[in-house]
């Protein structure tokens, strides 16, 4: 078992058919998202939502604090490691009939475009250099699927690849470890291989690297999948979406490639991990990998960094906050400068003192509330943003900084909550 491994036996479970072209499933996991919900009968097959849906599920799968996974993020991106080759990976369990349209995949809201893969990163290899990343894709028919690329290292990839007139092998893996879903959703150099980057978390969770397998197409990927597609990213193109993104707001159609499925294989007790697109596990492996490089841009300008956060309110996307042992008096607004510099979709961070809990958003709203002046805000017009806001411009916003910081010729005292002996 892959996503098994996770389980805990507490989890909800619905034995009652979940039929895939409906929103049920999706209803089920918006009622709780910080409960794992088990799904024994989707099309015939297993799934799980909310699997890693709170920072608590994503850390103790990395046996790790919650307070650690940004820095054991950075360590793993400044020290990847190799991965371990096995001979009988978990994924070569079974080989599986192709026909999409059998396997547990969900429609997840009334206006998506069909059944969608949302949890699913593709692994691809091209000239010496290999590339782990995210794409929804949704389901065309029994063996082909239209893949959102944006242009990023896979786009890259694929055009390099077209330009020689050739399609692009792939294997599509679902129910991947945690390690490797945080090192696919991070922003890496063209050059850096994500798999080393999850090895190494690997060894700082388990001990051992990241096993690794090879597929039928020639491609190594992680060992531990509960399904792994090999296929390849055709030169056809058809309409893909809409689809609800990180905001929770339909994206709307463009024409996308064509991926072509010809074999798919499957571990032993197979679950097909559902990613509630807009949900709060969709947040957290979007954000949880941006939060190290804001906290890499704020410590070069303010060493006194204690913890960033980008919050679930605002997508773990587009508002954060940020804490500081101040020094200067300056330290505020030069740390709101820098986490925006480093998480350039962010449109809006709060700077606290390292005495408040970021984690917890009354305590952030109590700093704002009893120690900032709207004198101390800060904005940036005319900024390039998210093309996920639907509240900009073509991508282009107004950014704000809140230094909801105390003063350093203020009385410290008069800003502290009363504490009982």
């Amino acid at each position: 078992m892959s996503v098994g491994k996770y389980l805990k036996g507490t989890e909800f479970r619905v034995k009652d058919k979940i039929d895939a072209d409906s929103t049920q499933s999706t209803k089920l996991m918006l009622e709780d998202q910080d409960r794992t919900i088990i799904f024994e009968n989707v099309n015939g097959g297993k799934a799980v939502g909310n699997l890693f849906s709170t920072r608590q599920k994503v850390a103790e799968a990395l046996n790790i604090g919650q307070d650690e996974i940004v820095t054991s993020l950075i360590h793993a991106s400044d020290n990847p490691c190799d991965t371990e080759f096995t001979d009988e990976p978990e994924f070569r369990y079974q080989s599986l009939p192709v026909d999409l349209m059998a396997l547990p995949i969900c429609k997840y809201f009334p206006e998506d475009g069909g059944r969608y893969i949302s949890s699913g990163i593709i692994v691809s290899e091209y000239n010496g250099k290999r590339n782990v990343s995210f794409h929804r894709m949704m389901i065309m028919d029994r063996d082909r699927i239209a893949v959102r690329l944006v242009p990023r290292h896979l786009y890259r990839m694929y055009n390099e690849a077209k330009e020689k007139g050739e399609e692009l092998k792939i294997s599509i893996c679902i129910g991947a470890r945690p390690e490797m879903l945080l090192a696919a959703a991070t922003s890496t150099a063209y050059e850096t291989d994500e798999m080393t980057i999850a090895s190494s978390l690997c060894k700082m969770s388990t001990g051992k690297p990241l096993q690794v397998g090879r597929t039928d197409n020639g491609l190594i990927v992680p060992s531990e999948c509960d399904y792994v597609f090999e296929a390849r990213i055709t030169f056809d193109e058809t309409e893909e979406g809409p689809f609800v993104d990180i905001t929770g707001t339909y994206d709307y159609i463009r024409m996308q490639p064509v991926i072509k499925v010809e074999k798919i294989w499957a571990n032993k007790d197979p679950y097909f991990h559902f990613l509630l697109p807009g949900g709060n596990e969709h947040y957290l492996f979007m954000g949880l990998p941006r939060e190290p490089m804001m906290y890499i841009s704020v410590r070069e300008k303010v060493p006194g960094v204690k913890a960033v956060r980008l919050t679930e309110g605002g997508c773990c996307w587009l508002n954060g906050v940020v804490s500081i042992k101040k020094v200067n008096e300056d330290d505020g607004r030069v740390a709101a400068l820098a986490a925006l510099d480093g998480h350039k979709s962010m449109k809006n961070v709060i700077v606290v003192d390292d005495d408040v809990d970021i984690f917890d958003d009354k305590e952030v709203e109590w700093a704002v509330a009893t120690r900032f002046q709207a004198t101390r805000l800060i904005t940036i017009s005319n900024s390039k943003g998210s093309s996920l806001d639907p509240s900009a411009d073509d991508s282009i916003t107004c950014k704000v900084g809140i230094d909801a910081t105390i003063p350093l010729d203020r009385d410290r005292k008069a800003y502290l909550k009363a504490q009982l002996p």
